[in-house]
């Protein structure tokens, strides 16, 4: 499940342009159930968001949490960085908007969702999850 926290200045996002960058986010995670991804928008009041001790005033901050997948590699990790800059940019780094992102792995076996502890990647669960774009209970099968 990743979960994207998006930290912004007032005004930085109308509704639209929320539901086209939860679609950009969202598109990034095409293995996984399209239900695994969240995007939460929390606009951050100017005297109350600061950089370097300075009122931050043209500033989007982005905190990732990823457990259903994680980057393994040196390679993974630079693709991805530049996968998620990418989905970013038309309504972050084309508008003038200064910009951090950071991403936390937690592990894979200490989630749950609805209840359920999530099927093995590339599952037979797991596609049916994908698939039906929501939980359901499963039994681990052969290919589990």
């Amino acid at each position: 499940m990743p979960l994207w926290n998006i930290y912004h200045t007032p005004n930085a996002f109308s509704v639209e342009d929320k539901q086209t960058l939860a679609v950009r986010i969202s598109d990034l995670y095409k293995q996984i159930p399209r239900f695994y991804v969240g995007i939460i928008f929390q606009e951050v009041a100017a005297n109350s968001f600061y950089i370097g001790g300075m009122p931050a005033e043209n500033f989007i901050r982005i905190s990732i949490d990823h457990i259903a997948r994680s980057l393994p590699t040196p390679q993974g990790k630079a693709w991805w960085l530049a996968q998620c800059n990418d989905a970013l940019a038309p309504l972050v780094r084309d508008r003038g908007y200064d910009w951090e992102f950071h991403i936390d792995e937690t592990p894979f076996d200490i989630w749950s969702i609805q209840g359920l502890r999530p099927p093995p990647p590339d599952s037979e669960a797991e596609r049916r999850w994908r698939s039906e774009n929501k939980p359901t209970p499963y039994t681990l099968g052969p290919d589990a």
